[in-house]
Formats: structure tokens, C-alpha cells, sequence
């Protein structure tokens, strides 16, 4: 299941697969399934009938397919390396994600 290290809006950087070593921003996470949505990265083609009625056009279309979350390092906005995830307390009891490289704060 999902872990929690990886929020929506996050950097990110896929570290294995065809699309290893691309950074890209998280559009969603799928906690069911353990997974996220990358932008830019994980193309998929779906070939689509056209629906008038919901204004569908027909053809073949690209989008990103999830990402396990297992394949992705989230990316520090401080030291801007793809980094372990650790929590801590603050002073003010706010639990929030933290760089294990340089102790930086991820959370806004």
C-alpha cells in the first residue's frame, strides 16, 4: 500500500523502467493501487472511438499512465536531489516530510 513519501505537486524522478532518469511533476497519487501520476512521463496511446455525444473525437490519443510508487524518488526543493523521505516533528506539532541528505524541510 501507499506509503505516504509521495504527495500530489511533488518533484519527482523515476529511477527504473523506460522512463528512468526523467524528473516530472505528480499530477495524482492512486493510493489503492500504490501508484502516481507523472507529468510527461509513462506515455501510453489509447486508440478511441469518436461520441459525438460527449465530444469525443476519434483516434489515437497519448497519456501518462501511473508510475508504482516503488519507481520514484521525490526530488528535494532545497538541496534539488532525488532523496530519502523521513518525518519529524516541529516545535508547533506539525508533522512533515524531510530530506535524509540535508535535513531540509519538503512540506511547505
Amino acid at each position: 500500500m501507499h506509503t505516504g513519501k509521495v504527495h500530489k505537486k511533488d518533484t519527482v524522478l523515476v529511477i527504473t523502467g523506460k522512463d528512468s532518469g526523467k524528473k516530472g511533476k505528480v499530477l495524482r497519487v492512486i493510493t489503492k493501487k500504490s501508484a502516481a501520476l507523472v507529468e510527461g512521463v509513462n506515455f501510453i496511446r489509447r486508440h478511441t472511438k469518436p461520441n459525438p455525444q460527449r465530444n469525443v473525437k476519434g483516434g489515437i490519443v497519448e497519456r501518462e499512465a501511473p508510475v508504482d510508487m516503488s519507481n520514484l524518488m521525490v526530488v528535494c526543493p532545497e538541496c534539488s536531489k532525488a532523496v530519502r523521505i523521513g518525518h519529524r516533528i516541529l516545535e508547533d506539532g506539525r508533522k512533515v516530510r524531510i530530506c535524509r541528505a540535508c535535513n531540509g524541510v519538503i512540506d511547505r
